[in-house]
C-alpha cells in the first residue's frame, strides 16, 4: 500500500479586469473535460450550489459557467472555526466552431454541473444534379 500525502486546495478566486459593482467573490470551479467522437463533455465542481441557482449561457462564441451559492444556516451554535469559504463559482470557455450550439445540454446533480456540447456533423460529399434551363 502506497502513502498518500494529504495537500489543502485553496479555492482560486476570479480576477476580474476592471472594477466590480457588487461585493461577491467569484471562485473558478474545478472542471473535467471530455471529448468523444459526438460531444464534448464539461463537468465542473459546484458544492452546495442548486440546479436554481446555475446560469450556463453561450454568447459570441464564450460559454459562460456560473453558480450561485448561499451561506448555510450554522443553526443554534456559533462558529469556532470556518475554514469553508462561501461564495459563487464562474468560469468562461471558448466554443469552437465544430459544436452544435443549439443543441447544448446541462445537468445538475450532487454539485456537479454536466455541460454537454455535441458536434456538429461534417458536411457530407454528395453530387449536386445539373438541371437544364
Amino acid at each position: 500500500m502506497t502513502e498518500h500525502k494529504l495537500t489543502v486546495h485553496q479555492k482560486q478566486e476570479v480576477q476580474h479586469k476592471g472594477e466590480t459593482t457588487k461585493p461577491e467573490k467569484y471562485f473558478i470551479p474545478a472542471v473535467d473535460i471530455y471529448e468523444t467522437d459526438k460531444d464534448v463533455t464539461v463537468v465542473a465542481e459546484m458544492p452546495g450550489v442548486a440546479a436554481a441557482g446555475i446560469d450556463v449561457t453561450l454568447e459570441d462564441d464564450v460559454l459562460t459557467i456560473q453558480g450561485c451559492k448561499t451561506e448555510g444556516d450554522p443553526g443554534a451554535g456559533k462558529i469556532l472555526l470556518q475554514e469553508y469559504e462561501t461564495g459563487n463559482y464562474q468560469r468562461r470557455f471558448t466554443v469552437g466552431e465544430a459544436i452544435d450550439q443549439d443543441k447544448i445540454k446541462a445537468t445538475m446533480e450532487d454539485g456537479m454541473l454536466k455541460v454537454v456540447l455535441p458536434k456538429t456533423e461534417p458536411a457530407r460529399p454528395r453530387r449536386i444534379e445539373v438541371q437544364t434551363a
